[in-house]
């Protein structure tokens, strides 16, 4: 049950919700991050916001940025196998170096050393994409924090996140606004938090 007085929706939601005035802000961040032109695509830039959620043991975001990127990528298997063992990942190695810098990341920002940068270096990743693996590490820990950290509704059945709608496949596109641009309808589209109804449960 949320710590405060929040509508009964799930996840990040419900706290923007009740906060509008920083929904923008953390919108367009998120959007920034995950959803503007970069050479990362965006499966992989939700593959790093998965697995630092699942490392700080964030249900809500890990299951629901997995299931985007595997949503773009087609592949959940291969996603959930990034996720716990990403040394052995079916990804390039640059992905992999990245995946281990942002697990630096989750355990403080001292705790990345120049070898962890050269490494990704060597594997073909540019200032750009250290940046924002080192930001998308670093922001996931605080979105992590401020969903559990306040209680949030976590839905426990997967299909609630699997099944949520999606915006069209696409590497760079960034997040569209809804036709009213409201901060919040901002917030929901670029922080994937759009989650299916739950039986017993009401979404408004």
């Amino acid at each position: 049950m949320p710590y405060i007085d929040v509508q009964d929706v799930p996840g990040i939601r419900a706290l923007l919700t009740f906060r509008p005035e920083t929904a923008e802000p953390l919108s367009a961040l998120a959007n920034a991050l995950l959803h503007a032109p970069n050479s990362l695509t965006q499966w992989e830039r939700e593959l790093i916001a998965a697995f630092v959620s699942s490392l700080n043991g964030c249900t809500f975001c890990f299951r629901s940025h997995a299931a985007i990127a595997a949503w773009h990528l087609g592949d959940e298997a291969r996603v959930d196998q990034a996720v716990a063992e990403p040394e052995q990942a079916q990804v390039s190695p640059k992905m992999r170096s990245l995946l281990a810098l942002a697990a630096r990341v989750q355990q403080g920002g001292r705790a990345v050393t120049p070898a962890d940068i050269e490494r990704a270096r060597e594997e073909g990743a540019s200032d750009v994409e250290i940046h924002d693996t080192v930001l998308i590490a670093a922001a996931f820990c605080m979105f992590n924090r401020y969903v559990d950290g306040l209680g949030a509704w976590t839905p426990t059945d997967p299909a609630a996140y699997r099944d949520q709608p999606r915006s069209p496949r696409s590497t760079d596109t960034a997040c569209p606004p809804r036709a009213n641009n409201r901060a919040l309808s901002r917030a929901a589209d670029c922080l994937a938090i759009t989650i299916s109804p739950i039986p017993g449960r009401s979404v408004s």
